[in-house]
């Protein structure tokens, strides 16, 4: 798996020069909340990702499926403990 982008790096291109206060205002939240996913430090919850679709004229679904490919490459990349697989074949 490649190394993919936090969804706060794309959206910055989607910013097209406009200030992240501007930007936040007209999607109705805090700026610092706007501010922290540029920075990648929060996710796009389902809410932020409704609130850009309509903004920038793109599918919801994008910016949840950017995030959950970036969140499952940082699951992949922390060392866990392997499961063994379960038992199939048990009677109930």
């Amino acid at each position: 798996m490649l190394n993919p982008s936090h969804p706060g790096k794309i959206l910055a291109y989607f910013l097209g020069g406009r200030s992240i206060t501007e930007v936040a205002q007209h999607l109705g939240i805090p700026r610092t909340v706007l501010s922290r996913v540029l920075k990648e430090k929060i996710p796009v919850s389902a809410d932020l990702a409704l609130r850009l679709s309509e903004a920038f004229k793109t599918e919801p679904e994008l910016w949840l499926r950017l995030q959950m490919q970036y969140d499952l490459f940082v699951a992949c990349q922390k060392k866990h403990t392997r499961i063994k697989p379960l038992e199939t074949d048990r009677a109930a």
